[in-house]
């Protein structure tokens, strides 16, 4: 059964407490605001730190701002050559070069996933909430490094989206629209038929179509050929950054668990004691990370490994090569 229309009841949570104030299941903006002290510790900037995951194997290097083109002038002694536009200068026989200055900032589009297939937690957060903060720390950090920043909340039913833009106004309407998002999360919400992440991926073409840092949190649920294109597209026009959110029990899925499942109208008990149905969840889970991964090898995409049962700082902070805060 694909998670996106479970319903998973509080009870098969052991240890968190049913409450609608607790920020483990539901964030809150007053919570995702609290977060911008701790963001001043991360960097989105092209050096990164030599164990940064930003800057490994897999993924090229962020290629921060862009370059605007200033004027076009003759030759000078001490220019540097790499400058001269060579077009020009055989079209009127002396030496001419390109002055080009850097962007005083890069946009960057952090999409944040908020559907049901997020509401889940077995040890710490729901995925929801741990998406929800990763995306708040960078929005602080990079407005506060002079970028421009915006973003795309999308949940089962409804997509909210804020251009980037210098301000801490647009900022504040991005966790807004992520708390907002994530009040509308439930056990009890009524069965849709959720977005697909294509849907998303096209919004972000549309706002994101080159020279940006893009930054996408979900846990890739219902992906379909069209995402692989749109990827492929990002990847190859953006600085894309992928942030795969996960569950703990997504990994090692106990035996002799039971848990009732719904739709919203028809319920079904899983039994992890069932070697098909155990077999069927743990294939279902690991074929959408073999996806994403497949991803970081064919487009040098940079995958964040984001797990709800730590806290979201602290391993932010490893995956970045950063030393425990």
């Amino acid at each position: 059964m694909r998670d996106t229309a479970a319903r998973i009841r509080t009870g098969t949570q052991p240890g968190r407490p049913a409450s609608d104030d607790d920020p483990r299941i539901r964030t809150s903006l007053s919570h995702l605001m609290s977060l911008e002290g701790q963001a001043r510790s991360l960097s989105f900037l092209p050096r990164q730190p030599a164990r940064s995951i930003l800057n490994g194997a897999h993924a090229s290097r962020l290629r921060g701002r862009g370059l605007n083109f200033e004027e076009l002038r003759g030759y000078l002694p001490g220019d540097d050559v790499r400058s001269i536009d060579w077009k020009v200068t055989a079209r009127t026989g002396e030496p001419h070069i390109r002055v080009m200055t850097e962007e005083r900032d890069r946009p960057a589009l952090i999409v944040v996933d908020q559907r049901m297939s997020m509401f889940f937690g077995s040890r710490l957060n729901m995925k929801s909430v741990t998406a929800a903060e990763t995306a708040a720390l960078a929005a602080f950090r990079i407005l506060d490094q002079g970028d421009r920043v915006g973003g795309i909340v999308f949940g089962d039913v409804t997509i909210a989206e804020i251009r980037p833009q210098r301000s801490r106004a647009a900022l504040r309407r991005f966790l807004s629209a992520l708390a907002d998002a994530s009040s509308l999360l439930s056990a009890d919400a009524p069965a849709v038929e959720p977005i697909l992440l294509s849907q998303v991926l096209r919004a972000t073409m549309r706002i994101a179509p080159k020279n940006q840092l893009v930054i996408v949190l979900s846990d890739f649920d219902g992906i379909d050929e069209e995402a692989d294109r749109l990827i492929s597209s990002l990847a190859r026009h953006n600085d894309l950054v992928l942030g795969v959110v996960t569950d703990p029990m997504a990994h090692d899925i106990p035996q002799g668990l039971r848990m009732v499942v719904s739709d919203g109208e028809l319920q079904v008990e899983i039994d992890t004691d069932d070697r098909t149905q155990h077999r069927a969840l743990l294939d279902m889970v690991r074929g959408r990370l073999a996806t994403v991964l497949g991803w970081q090898r064919r487009f040098g995409i940079p995958v964040l490994p984001l797990s709800a049962g730590e806290e979201t700082l602290p391993q932010i902070r490893r995956l970045m090569g950063l030393a425990p805060s």
